[in-house]
């Protein structure tokens, strides 16, 4: 069982400290455990019924009419909700149940419903990396326990690969190419298998070398492939090299060819950076880049 603080639960549902106190000692939501120093402790069963607190909360029901719900009447009005509804903060909330309850089916389905109402970019801009970017923090801290993690990356992962097999094969051979790749002690490849996505929708070449790829491998690769771009995702601060570092040996190794670096490790300066790379500082930036070189390809 996870156990976590009221900054965690802050987190995790957007629920102040100040106002978990105050439901607390008038509502009794939830009753918290206390450590032996009297420090309040959350259980996953208190994430799951205080994510379904903060859904209603924001939906406009009272907090006095949602202490008097069954859990099970809560989760009966959340449901409807999740099915019903363009608020993708719902969304993220559900995916954040769902993992904690290790449920599949209901993590399928939430991930299902929406790329079905928006798609699968669009699914990933508004849910996914809002999602994985308010538990991450917890997964740092070792707040989460690490099995959760695998359990819902791979279940990501999943809707890229059939994603990426239903994608047009691209036919132009005078279309840029990329290479993408992660460097050693990077292994949470997300990012990068949806920048893969995002590139081949755009009806450009690339060839996904994947995580934890010794740098040097990529020599091998680039004078048979001759690709036009490297693309690398960096997320980890725990990395052989720093940003900068890996900036200047991929110039090195291949000056003819752009390189562009994005993730959270990515300074917000350009400051040092050789001329040949871009640090893309956002996804937007991405389908930015994409989006130009696409127009200017077809004209």
């Amino acid at each position: 069982m996870n156990h976590f603080s009221i900054k965690d639960v802050e987190s995790l549902t957007g629920i102040k400290p100040h106002t978990l106190r105050i439901w607390e000692q008038r509502y009794g939501i939830p009753l918290p455990q206390r450590t032996a120093t009297n420090i309040r402790y959350y259980s996953d069963q208190d994430i799951k019924y205080l994510l379904n607190v903060a859904m209603l909360n924001r939906q406009g029901y009272k907090i006095s009419k949602i202490a008097k719900m069954s859990k099970e009447e809560a989760e009966n009005i959340i449901l409807e909700m999740t099915s019903n509804t363009s608020d993708q903060s719902i969304y993220i909330d559900s995916l954040i149940k769902a993992m904690f309850a290790l449920n599949e089916e209901q993590f399928d389905q939430t991930l299902s419903a929406n790329i079905s109402s928006v798609g699968i970019e669009e699914t990933f801009k508004q849910v996914i990396f809002p999602f994985l970017h308010r538990i991450g923090i917890l997964w740092q801290a070792g707040s989460v326990n690490p099995s959760y993690e695998h359990f819902i990356t791979h279940l990501i992962r999943q809707k890229l690969f059939v994603a990426m097999d239903e994608q047009k094969k691209v036919s132009h051979k005078d279309t840029s190419k990329f290479i993408l790749f992660l460097p050693p002690h990077e292994t949470h490849d997300i990012g990068l298998l949806f920048a893969n996505y995002l590139i081949r929708a755009r009806g450009f070449h690339t060839s996904y070398l994947g995580p934890n790829l010794p740098m040097n491998d990529i020599s091998s690769v680039m004078s048979i492939y001759k690709a036009d771009y490297i693309l690398t995702v960096l997320t980890t601060a725990i990395t052989a090299q720093t940003p900068l570092q890996i900036a200047h040996k991929l110039t090195a190794d291949f000056p003819t060819t752009k390189i562009l670096i994005a993730g959270s490790q990515v300074p917000h300066t350009h400051i040092n950076f050789p001329a040949k790379v871009k640090l893309l500082f956002s996804l937007n930036d991405l389908v930015y880049l994409l989006d130009q070189l696409k127009l200017n390809q077809e004209h």
